[in-house]
């Protein structure tokens, strides 16, 4: 994006996901955000901001991460300024004005930073994925280490509660905020119109699943990404607690909004709870969308290790359907105008071979007199 100077109110939040749910395109969005993740990049692209200024490194090199280039792709404006104290000197709705990399306030510039641009950041994540065996290394020796005691637990199965909503015999679908989880989900509209699978939203699954009309039955997480409406409307909650002492954030946010609530102490993360929830309820199939499960993703939730989704895969994984890239599968179709121009296109091969040849004519004229005189005009 070019432009001599951008003026708009400053939108703060330190966690990204949260902010992005009260940006508009005339609102300077200020950020805390160390290698931003392809998913935020991908809602601060839809929330329609222009300017993000980012405190923290958007791309610090430890692993090949696509998601600042993303955001300059979708046209918007990214600042780094590593260590700005902007959360100290800016409050929210404060009326800034972004001249290059600076962010001044009444003509004094609170901060310096850099713009990152496309070729800059092509180069850099060209440069990172060449370093990928290293990180790979660092990953897999961390999933071992910690392989024997989750896939113990895992392994052996979670006491789950009883929950109202009934999975035995029935598919589930658990929804998860991960890359391109939207498109996704909305391309799977009509699987869940015929099938009405139980629906399961992993902490901020449940906000896809609202926007695109769905009501989750159960939602599954630390409830760090969820609304309040999504919380209170009705759908089972089950908090997932730490495994090593029990102890469950999630439920502090529960008891002060009256919401009740139940809770699953277990290894691992919010999804492979939720896959676990669906298999050992006796779901016969279980559709999964925005759930993580390569490298690059876990690197950008900054996890060391795959221990957990390893075991939880191999668990499930005989009655598993990924909906990741179902969307790119769909967009493939070939809709209805490329028929309707080779229908014609043939009518016409048609037409010019009757005008073409005196046999043909003389072929469909007798054909019409038959016609006629069966008519009797």
């Amino acid at each position: 994006m070019s432009f001599v100077e951008f003026i708009g109110p400053a939108r703060i939040d330190r966690r990204t996901k949260n902010l992005t749910r009260r940006l508009s395109p005339d609102d300077v969005a200020i950020i805390d955000h160390r290698d931003l993740d392809r998913v935020s990049a991908e809602e601060l692209i839809a929330s329609g901001v222009r300017v993000v200024v980012n405190v923290n490194q958007s791309q610090s090199g430890r692993y090949p991460n696509p998601g600042p280039l993303a955001l300059v792709r979708g046209g918007v404006r990214l600042i780094d300024a590593p260590g700005a104290p902007l959360f100290d000197e800016v409050t929210d709705g404060e009326v800034l004005s972004i001249r290059g990399g600076g962010v001044y306030r009444n003509g004094s510039c609170l901060a310096t930073g850099q713009v990152l641009v496309e070729p800059a950041l092509e180069r850099a994540l060209a440069e990172q994925q060449s370093r990928v065996t290293d990180a790979l290394h660092d990953f897999a020796e961390n999933t071992m280490r910690y392989l024997r005691d989750e896939g113990r637990l895992l392994a052996q199965g979670i006491e789950f509660p009883t929950l109202r909503c009934r999975m035995r015999d029935r598919h589930a679908l658990v929804v998860a905020r991960g890359p391109g989880h939207k498109r996704d989900l909305s391309t799977v509209r009509p699987y869940v119109r015929d099938f009405k699978p139980v629906l399961i939203a992993v902490d901020g699954g449940a906000e896809a699943l609202l926007q695109e009309g769905l009501r989750p039955d159960v939602i599954v997480g630390d409830m760090d990404s969820v609304s309040d409406r999504a919380l209170k409307g009705g759908a089972e909650i089950v908090v997932h607690a730490y495994a090593t002492n029990g102890r469950a954030p999630g439920a502090e946010r529960l008891d002060r909004l009256g919401v009740g609530y139940q809770i699953v102490a277990a290894p691992g993360i919010s999804e492979d709870i939720a896959l676990l929830l669906a298999y050992e309820k006796g779901a016969s199939l279980i559709v999964a969308v925005g759930t993580h499960f390569n490298l690059i993703e876990f690197l950008e939730r900054d996890r060391a290790g795959m221990s957990s989704t390893f075991v939880t895969r191999l668990k499930v994984g005989e009655i598993l359907i990924d909906a990741k890239g179902v969307s790119r599968l769909a967009s493939r179709r070939v809709g209805l105008w490329p028929l309707v121009a080779f229908a014609l296109a043939g009518l016409a091969a048609i037409v010019v071979a009757i005008a073409a040849s005196p046999a043909l004519r003389h072929l469909i004229q007798l054909l019409v007199l038959r016609v006629k005189d069966g008519l009797g005009i």
